[in-house]
């Protein structure tokens, strides 16, 4: 499986014990176990999801010092196009409420390189800030350009200045758009490029880094490309799930997701775009048409898992281990 879920509160309440503005528009939030207990370890890139009283998941990179320890950082950006979920953090929850998570999960782990190419967009940098220290910590080779509608937009800017001429901020209104040539420069097989952001800039880096050795670059979206977000399909597909012993008939617009979840078999899912990797299913049988933003060229040739809120059958069938 793709998924690195890492043991501990699967599925319970924390404290909000800070709430603090670090831009505009973001708060960041701290979480602790009401016990003032330990939570478990977690490594750069990792998430969790929050689940809302009004039934809304939304899923918040971890962002403050990685490990275990007794406290986790999220920080969200009022959206006030989105589907709700940020408003509502942003105008109901204060220090002294409690929120249910799942997770950590970490979909975007950091790997082992002599040279790190950091390409932060906004919100984009809060799985960075872990990253970035980690980093440091192995005496790596690393450096940050970040940038932002504006400079007051910018989250996190006075805990960056600490690291100095290693980061680059570049806001917009200043600025213009980020200069991804003069900052990525040639290929250079020693190192790997992490970019996150808004999907416009994620697009760009990929452009730009199209001729990097394979696996240079990663990237974490926050919101699906329109085949993604789609999700259902042009024709009806049958999905075995092995373990329920039950065989469904998918019809075209609807998600495997959905007909598993109305068949009554228990799966967790939470984006529904192929973006999350919470349903991540492995695959026992049959050829998968993967249409997530998550799995990397190797998962998806290897064909074992897929993300069945947007993914279907190019075959025809499936056969699930549900």
């Amino acid at each position: 499986m793709h998924l690195d879920q890492a043991p501990g509160p699967a599925d319970g309440a924390l404290t909000v014990v800070s709430r603090r503005t670090v831009a505009e528009g973001v708060v960041s939030l701290e979480l602790a176990p009401d016990s003032g207990g330990s939570l478990p370890p977690w490594q750069p890139g990792a998430h969790i999801d929050v689940v809302l009283p009004t039934g809304v998941v939304r899923q918040y990179s971890l962002c403050g010092p990685a490990g275990g320890g007794g406290r986790w950082r999220i920080a969200v950006l009022r959206e006030a196009d989105g589907r709700g979920g940020s408003r509502w953090i942003h105008d109901n929850v204060r220090e002294g409420d409690t929120l249910r998570v799942r997770g950590p999960r970490n979909n975007f782990p950091l790997r082992p390189a002599a040279r790190y190419l950091f390409v932060g967009g906004g919100i984009g940098i809060t799985p960075l800030l872990p990253m970035m220290a980690e980093a440091q910590a192995a005496g790596a080779e690393w450096s940050l350009l970040y940038g932002g509608r504006s400079h007051a937009s910018m989250a996190f800017l006075p805990e960056l200045e600490g690291y100095g001429e290693r980061v680059t901020v570049r806001p917009q209104d200043r600025h213009g758009l980020l200069d991804l040539a003069g900052f990525l420069g040639d290929p250079d097989p020693s190192a790997l490029v992490y970019c996150c952001g808004p999907a416009a800039l994620i697009d760009a880096v990929e452009a730009y880094c199209a001729d990097w050795p394979p696996g240079s670059l990663n990237v974490e979206r926050f919101t699906a490309t329109r085949r993604s977000a789609e999700g259902g399909g042009e024709q009806a597909i049958d999905v075995e799930l092995r373990a329920s012993g039950l065989t469904l008939t998918v019809p075209p617009g609807q998600s495997v997701l959905r007909a598993v979840e109305q068949a009554g078999v228990p799966v967790l899912y939470s984006c529904e775009e192929g973006i999350c990797g919470s349903c991540e299913t492995a695959v026992v049988e049959g050829e998968v048409d993967h249409r997530d933003q998550l799995l990397t060229d190797e998962e998806r040739a290897a064909g074992d898992t897929m993300l069945i809120c947007v993914s279907r059958a190019r075959g025809g069938r499936l056969v699930l281990d549900l």
